[in-house]
């Protein structure tokens, strides 16, 4: 299975309601899980301000909530490189290598800044922009989701 199927998979899974996904395609077989946790939290700050009495409640209730909402996702300034699948972040191509960019150092567009390992597959991740590493948002080894933020370039 290509990784434009892949992706569209993941893509799926995480925009519906399904938890699990698996599907069959010859001798290739693909299991996607959705992270259960993340979608517990939100389903469980919403469910609080339902049950209230009044309509003028649910309003003050979201709009309290609002504000609690927003510091979860931090500004960067400069161009943000997102994770394009899920997977295991890994900044050199090998335990012992050098990193394949460091803050500071400039990059062009198409250069590797990283390797997300999903499925036993490594896979290139490349600057989609040229620029000067501001950021790296990521520690080696740790999981990433799709979509999140992976590095900041200026």
């Amino acid at each position: 299975m290509d990784l434009r199927k892949l992706k569209t998979l993941i893509d799926l899974v995480a925009e519906s309601g399904i938890a699990e996904l698996e599907i069959t395609e010859g001798e290739g077989k693909v299991r996607i899980v959705k992270n259960t946790q993340v979608v517990a939290a939100p389903m469980q700050a919403w469910a609080a301000p339902a049950p209230a009495p009044e309509h003028a409640a649910a309003p003050a209730a979201q709009a309290a909530a609002a504000p609690a909402a927003v510091p979860e996702k931090p500004a960067f300034s400069g161009h943000v490189v997102k994770a394009p699948m899920v997977g295991t972040f890994y900044r050199a191509p090998n335990p012992g290598a050098a990193p394949f960019v460091d803050v500071g150092q400039t990059v062009k567009e198409g250069d590797a800044l990283c390797i997300i390992e999903a499925m036993k597959l490594l896979n290139e991740i490349e600057a989609d922009q040229a620029g000067t590493i501001k950021e790296i948002l990521v520690e080696n080894g740790q999981p990433v989701e799709y979509g999140q933020p992976l590095f900041v370039i200026g």
